[in-house]
């Protein structure tokens, strides 16, 4: 570590929402650039820096800042120099002259201690000098914030938000209770706040260490895909995270209940635990499918006629359970479509569309994802637009949603202009983006969701259409028939044995279905860049970075992690002419093919036209989305990245965390996607994860040719095996709850 004083010569760049800074230091050994999180530190101001020296491929040496001092300007020179800076408003070089020469080396002590007597100064009235007294008292408050907070091995961009929460309240809150700032705080998770009550003498078996423990295993769980988790599962789990007797917890389970924050209900004989805001959302959810799900009046004779009519136009003959599944969306409030690849769900959608334009109804087609919508469009000749933008989604913080600044304008206060809401891909639902979309759609309008129910189910919380399949409750259409152009397909043909576990015929001649055979990983992996790069592109008559690999796992040799490192060095390899950055998840290059790891909802985007002109704006990129490195900035730090729909966003060099390369993705992210080419390495991994519900929606992700490289033994067991992962989810439970309820109101 380096250690370098002198005083702040110059502020080069600064961003005043995280304090984000780069200056030029003037030290007696010369002049250095620093680099970190300096909120408040200005111009003329002492400084001392501790840090780690790095080159910078532009900029040449910087100093990265891990802690800093502010001292006091001592001499007279100092203290001129500071207050004439500009660090403090309302203060030039002039007035900081007379101020100085009025005061002398007593000055910094008559603007803590007696900052009225600044009005003797000829320029500063009483009230000027009371402002000039804040100002240097807030400074120095946040200094002292950041060196308290410091001592804690917090990290200086972390200090500056839970500054900005607490204020002076910081120093009370991390001596008693530091795990309020676990709720209270993006970014301070209850790990980051149990290494800080340690150091601050916090006991482990502490009520505040409990709960907060408790309440983090149940959020873990949501973040795992679960809505809830069985009591005994909760403190089975929280037991290992806080070294703690379950019996210890159970109190603590019902104190969290009395708060508000849990609720827990019997399912099953047994007890099952939400956090509140969960259980809530899954039950409105439920009330509110439920009370859209009212019956049409139809005149038969009339349908039967207009579909004739819509089958000759479009030239097409729908069988009986396509024709029983536009019968029901006209006839129901909430209607069902399931079946898989091939059963003529897009035939279906068209159909129910033609129908309603017949009627003059206004429609609304959505599905989760930019890819998924983009599809439908090219489908069915209807804008399709994401859940999220049809809901006109902010990033800004809103009451209305789970607490994470998610806000929609769309709402039951402001519903959608539609008499009809067509929702593709539902396996990709989950329960947040359920209970939006229910809110915005409108008393008397239908519902159509339309989806693969053997897909993985959505990454985030819940399982929302398998729930409302299973519960009975509403019309669900099941599409069986595979149709005669798709018995053409040996991808659409597999995914079915696939789905029924039957056997591959691997020897098989076949044009989109093709086994390459290797029996080890590099062999797996140099079949796997051969067919990316040469092969499959001509062949689909697609870009390289259009063929798509896909992999069970993360690590490991076939790991996501892995096959991006090498992919990348044969895909869009090191260059003189593009420029490079090195983030938290690897070398990030001009040209990339990367995608967005986690939501960011004040994410700033902008579509722009071809002279580079915004014509759109918006905010909010989510997890799962994908694109491509445009531009690589090394002046102002910031990553230009392209994704679906061409929406730009400008990523800061310390968000660079939030992009990995996806020129290998997992399964679990290519949900709602599908690529004209997909490519599936398969040889061994954890049995979880190798199974017939994941190897099944990646096949169905391909459009023209599916590869699979690997060994024949390892695919075939992944179709044998049927086991799932368990998901902890309820609206089933409750839409059969809100159902007898609905009976008993009814029979009173």
């Amino acid at each position: 570590m380096a250690v370098l004083t002198g005083y702040v010569e110059h502020i080069i760049y600064r961003n005043e929402e995280n304090g984000y800074t780069v200056l030029e230091l003037a030290a007696d050994s010369g002049s250095f650039t620093l680099v970190g999180t300096m909120p408040m530190v200005s111009e003329g101001e002492p400084l001392e820096a501790e840090g780690e020296f790095t080159t910078h491929a532009v900029y040449g040496e910087q100093l990265i800042v891990s802690r800093y001092e502010v001292t006091a300007p001592q001499d007279v020179v100092s203290i001129e120099r500071y207050l004439g800076s500009g660090a403090v408003k309302g203060i030039g070089p002039s007035l900081a002259a007379r101020i100085v020469k009025k005061f002398k080396r007593d000055t910094m002590r008559i603007i803590d201690e007696e900052p009225e007597r600044l009005a003797e100064v000829r320029g500063i009235s009483e009230n000027g000098a009371r402002q000039i007294a804040a100002q240097v008292a807030e400074k120095r408050d946040l200094r002292q914030a950041m060196l308290f907070l410091q001592q804690y091995g917090i990290s200086l961009n972390l200090a500056v938000k839970i500054y900005e929460a607490y204020g002076p309240q910081i120093y009370t809150i991390l001596q008693s209770n530091p795990y309020k700032m676990a709720d209270d705080i993006p970014g301070v998770g209850f790990r980051v706040a149990d290494e800080i009550a340690k150091k601050a003498g916090i006991h482990s078996d502490s009520d505040f260490r409990i709960r907060s423990g408790i309440y983090y295993t149940l959020m873990r769980g949501v973040q795992a895909g679960h809505v809830y988790l069985p009591q005994e599962v909760l403190l089975r789990n929280a037991s290992k995270l806080l070294g703690v007797p379950q019996e210890a917890m159970e109190k603590h389970i019902m104190d969290l209940v009395l708060d508000k924050r849990l609720v827990v209900k019997e399912r099953d004989g047994e007890p099952i635990v939400y956090a509140a805001t969960y259980y809530y959302m899954e039950l409105n959810t439920a009330k509110m499918l439920t009370d859209l799900d009212v019956a049409y009046p139809m005149d038969t004779k009339q349908m039967e006629d207009w579909l004739r009519r819509i089958e000759a136009e479009e030239k097409l003959e729908l069988d009986v359970r396509q024709r029983e599944a536009v019968a029901e969306a006209i006839g129901r409030g909430v209607t069902v479509i399931t079946g898989g690849p091939g059963t003529g769900k897009t035939t279906t959608i068209n159909t129910i569309l033609r129908y309603f334009e017949m009627e003059g109804l206004q429609i609304e087609l959505a599905a989760p994802t930019g890819r998924a919508a983009k599809r439908m469009t090219e489908a069915t000749g209807y804008e399709a637009r994401t859940i999220h933008r049809m809901l006109e989604f902010m990033g800004t913080p809103g009451e209305e949603e789970h607490g994470d600044g998610v806000h929609f304008e769309r709402n039951e206060n402001h519903p959608l202009d539609a008499d009809v809401v067509v929702i593709d891909e539902m396996s990709m639902v989950d329960i947040y983006l359920m209970y939006a979309l229910l809110k915005a759609v409108p008393v008397g309008a239908r519902l159509i969701l339309v989806g693969d129910a053997n897909q993985l189910p959505s990454v985030g919380p819940g399982n929302v259409l398998r729930d409302i399949i299973s519960s009975g409750q509403f019309h669900v259409v099941k599409l069986t028939h595979i149709f005669r152009q798709s018995e053409a397909s040996d991808i659409v043909m597999n995914a079915h044995r696939i789905h029924s576990g039957e056997s591959i015929d691997y020897g098989k001649k076949s044009k989109d279905f093709l086994f390459v055979r290797r029996q080890d990983a590099n062999s797996i992996i140099n079949a796997t860049i051969t067919l990316v790069k040469e092969k499959l592109p001509p062949y689909v008559h697609a870009k390289i970075f259009d063929v798509q690999v896909m992999t069970p796992m993360r690590k490991g040799v076939l790991g996501v992690e892995n096959l991006n490192k090498i992919l990348q060095e044969y895909l869009n390899p090191p260059s003189d002419k593009k420029k490079e950055h090195t983030s938290p998840h690897g070398i990030l290059r001009e040209g990339d093919k990367v995608m967005q790891i986690r939501n960011n909802y004040q994410a700033e985007w902008e579509i722009v036209n071809r002279y580079g002109i915004p014509k759109e704006k918006g905010t909010g990129v989510f997890n799962g989305d994908m694109g491509f490195v445009k531009e690589l900035n090394l002046f102002s730090e910031e990553i230009l990245v392209e994704f679906d729909e061409g929406k730009q966003v400008r990523y800061p060099f310390r968000q660079a965390d939030e992009l990995e390369l996806a020129y290998a993705i997992t399964v679990h992210k290519s949900q709602g996607s599908e690529y004209p080419a997909v490519v599936i390495p398969v040889l061994t991994g954890p049995r979880m994860l190798m199974n017939r519900n994941l190897i099944y929606t990646a096949v169905t992700r391909a459009r023209k040719c599916v590869c699979i490289v690997g060994v024949p033994e390892a695919f075939q067991a992944m179709v044998d095996n049927a086991e799932e992962q368990k998901r902890y989810s309820g609206l089933n439970a409750c839409l059969e709850e809100m159902a007898q309820w609905k009976e008993n109101m009814e029979n009173l």
